[in-house]
């Protein structure tokens, strides 16, 4: 008796899947919600993608960038480049869950750049004040705006990192974990930076008018 099975049991080949015709829309599924999501459709090509990363996270990337270098009429120039970056190097996200904490390394990197660039061609002017003026607050004193500059004057003094990291701290309110993670460096050397650079930082405000008075608002740097 033969072993071999009937024709009628052998499974068929599975058919290749259809081509869309020449001239058909080629329907994408929607991105998720997740950051795991985005980043998959990011990997996979999917066309909307990196629109959708700018929509959901330009806001906190921009934000990152003002608080360490200010009103800067190159805000606009940084944050394009930190997408242009990012878009670059999502291939290489290690934990696609921690998305936002990766663009904030990655923001952190421009700034970084920006700073170190104005450093080595003695540019470490703030905005002019005309300009200054279109992008803050309309709402802002007077006082708050010449503190502003003051403040930011001082920081275009400190070295880059320990700039970034106070900034971070300072303004953002980052836990010291998170401005380690952006830095990318540890713990130590981000309170390190940090008081370093709060330390030059006061010692310059209390020269200032403006600053000084609004140190001695606060307890945490007010003259003892």
């Amino acid at each position: 008796m033969s072993t071999h099975p009937s024709l009628s049991t052998v499974p068929p080949s599975p058919s290749p899947a259809p081509r869309p015709a020449r001239g058909a829309v080629v329907r994408h599924l929607p991105i998720g919600d997740s950051a795991e999501a985005l980043v998959k459709a990011l990997r996979d090509g999917h066309p909307h993608a990196a629109a959708t990363l700018y929509d959901r996270y330009a806001a906190h990337v921009r934000r990152v960038l003002a608080r360490t270098l200010g009103v800067d009429h190159e805000l606009d120039d940084a944050l394009q480049d930190s997408f242009v970056q990012a878009l670059r190097g999502v291939a290489r996200l290690e934990e696609p869950r921690r998305l936002q904490a990766w663009l904030t390394s990655v923001a952190v990197f421009t700034a970084r750049g920006l700073i170190r660039r104005r450093a080595r061609r003695r540019w470490l002017a703030l905005s002019s004040p005309e300009r200054l003026a279109e992008r803050e607050a309309p709402m802002a004193s007077s006082e708050d705006r010449e503190a502003l500059r003051a403040t930011y004057a001082i920081l275009d003094t400190l070295k880059a990192d320990d700039r970034i990291a106070f900034a971070l701290r300072t303004i953002d309110g980052m836990t010291l974990e998170e401005v380690a993670a952006a830095c990318g460096c540890s713990l130590a050397t981000a309170k390190r930076r940090i008081k370093r650079a709060e330390q030059r930082f006061v010692a310059r405000a209390r020269r200032h008018p403006t600053l000084a008075a609004w140190l001695e608002t606060g307890d945490r740097w007010r003259t003892r």
